[in-house]
């Protein structure tokens, strides 16, 4: 109800900025017919009111998109290398820092859960909470395959690899969601946290691994030194895996109903990232493209996002009036 409260509250002052501004933009208009003059003063401050018009439109066009039950609620995001070995693994290890740079520009707190790094290079898998508002609404339009293309650093022969690594994305989900879990169905297994070495190694059986058996889900978590710590996040994640499963399920189910088969966007490959022989990101779903790759890789990936919100939306519209 808070949330539901929140959201309303935020959606109402975006439509009170919007008039303001349109009244802004009014009297600016009207003050530069009266002067006649295309370069006045008022003409340029007209121009500049109608620009601050358009993008707070935008951002309430896009809080709009973001109106999913879960939207607003954190994430949980999960990294896997695809085949490949050190180069799929050195690839998802940038994916990782990737979100993490973008979840810190945001302002978003993130917690670690899991990290499993690779052999020699990069990482084996990856798990990370992101814990702020609308984190789920963004960061499910990452989820699938993403695709990197360059020049293997571990390659003797500087010769051009592509990589692959998948990026699964499920909402945060509070207690007051219901996922019933028996616990008969759980086997839950403790072992010594992985760690750098030395005075780092885990002494004790601190790390926690969850399988539930129906479904064979297998979550762990080893980024706490407290067991009952690792064990809480643990069942965290394996609860928001669970209500996505079910979720996925009834949508599989409406979409046997459904007069055009849509394409499945999980697993599917949705980005490529080219650093050689030239450089660019393009987005296989929007089109959208950027050149300047280094930001991306650090994070700066919110019109590949946006897009893709824009889209499905669009898209859902154009459905509704035909």
């Amino acid at each position: 109800m808070l949330r539901e409260q929140d959201r309303l509250r935020a959606q109402l002052a975006g439509f009170d900025r919007l008039r303001k501004k349109l009244e802004e933009s009014r009297l600016f208009f009207e003050m530069a017919e009266e002067e006649g003059a295309e370069e006045s003063e008022a003409a340029r401050e007209t121009a500049s009111a109608l620009n601050a018009v358009r993008e707070e439109l935008e951002r309430q066009e896009l809080q709009v998109m973001l109106g999913g039950e879960y939207d607003r609620l954190g994430a949980i995001v999960s990294i896997h290398p695809g085949a490949g070995g050190m180069e799929a693994q050195d690839w998802a290890e940038m994916l990782l820092r990737l979100y993490l740079r973008w979840a810190e520009r945001r302002g978003f707190k993130t917690d670690l859960a899991d990290l499993q790094p690779g052999e020699g290079a990069g990482i084996k898998s990856a798990t990370f909470e992101v814990d702020g508002d609308y984190a789920y609404g963004y960061l499910k339009a990452e989820a699938g395959i993403h695709r990197l293309v360059r020049i293997s650093p571990y390659d003797a022969n500087a010769r051009r690899h592509t990589s692959f690594a998948s990026v699964f994305v499920f909402p945060a989900i509070d207690d007051k969601v219901e996922v019933v879990i028996n616990p008969a169905d759980l086997r839950v297994d403790t072992f010594r946290a992985s760690g750098a070495g030395g005075q780092h190694v885990n002494k004790t059986d601190s790390a926690v691994r969850m399988t539930h058996i129906p479904t064979g889900i297998v979550v762990s978590c080893q980024n706490e030194r407290s067991q009952h710590k690792n064990r809480a996040m643990a069942m965290k994640i394996l609860r928001a895996r669970l209500f996505e499963l079910e979720q996925r399920k009834k949508q599989e189910e409406l979409a046997k109903f459904s007069k055009e088969k849509k394409d499945i966007a999980w697993g599917s490959q949705i980005r490529s990232y080219v650093l050689q022989p030239y450089q660019l990101v393009k987005d296989h779903r929007t089109g959208v493209e950027i050149g300047n790759t280094d930001a991306v890789l650090d994070g700066a990936i919110d019109p590949f996002i946006e897009a893709y919100l824009m889209g499905v939306r669009k898209g859902d519209a154009d459905k509704d009036l035909e």
